[in-house]
Parts: structure tokens; sequence; C-alpha cells
């Protein structure tokens, strides 16, 4: 016989206390790796040393959590490199600035949309 608790305080822990443990394990994991990211309640704020880069030969894309920032081709260096965020990103909210050699991006958080349905007991 196979007994699963189904209590709440049973249950994994919530999604947000997971993405804040994936979020201090990136902090700890890349702080010293050419890049540093801070938070608050209402965006994360990155930034990237990519000296001898123009603004015009960087791309950054954003899809939901995930930050992919890459060189173009006619770059005189190569920078590629993907992060995932614990919460999805406000592109029409966020900012990226190029100065000095350093890549700064402030990246709204997107607000988290609750699909909660009531049902009519009949």
């Amino acid at each position: 016989m196979f007994i699963a608790a189904t209590h709440p305080a049973f249950a994994r822990p919530s999604l947000n206390a997971q993405n804040l443990r994936a979020l201090h394990h990136l902090l700890d994991e890349k702080r010293s790796a050419g890049y540093r990211i801070t938070q608050d309640e209402h965006a994360y704020s990155l930034q990237f040393d990519v000296p001898g880069i123009a603004k015009e030969q960087l791309s950054i894309g954003i899809e939901g959590s995930v930050v992919r920032i890459e060189s173009q081709p006619d770059a005189p260096r190569s920078y590629k490199a993907a992060y995932e965020l614990p919460q999805d990103i406000d592109v029409s909210a966020s900012d990226a600035r190029l100065e000095n050699g350093v890549l700064t991006l402030k990246l709204a958080k997107k607000a988290p949309v609750s699909n909660v349905s009531n049902l009519t007991i009949n």
C-alpha cells in the first residue's frame, strides 16, 4: 500500500520558495563570473561586462523568464549567454543600457496572474 500526504502543509514547497532558492543559487554561483544580479520587489537588475562591444553589436531576447544575450557575428568579441530568472519579465517596462563596456538590464517582474475560477454549487 502507498500513502501520500495531500494536506498543503505536506505538499511540495511553494513555487515562490523554489524560485527564491533558484535565484539565490544563481546569485551565489555567478557573482564573480563577469556579471552581477540583484533584485527588488519590482525588478531584477543584471550587469554584464562586455568590453569592446557596441550596443549595435548586441541582441537581447526575452521569452517569459528566459533572457538571452548574444553578440552579432561582426562584433570584435563573441558573447553568448542565457539566463532563466524565477519570474516572467515584463518587456514593455524593462530597460537596457550599455555604458563603458557594462551592459545593465533592468527587467521588470511580471505580476503573477491567478487562473482560479469559481464553480457554482447547484
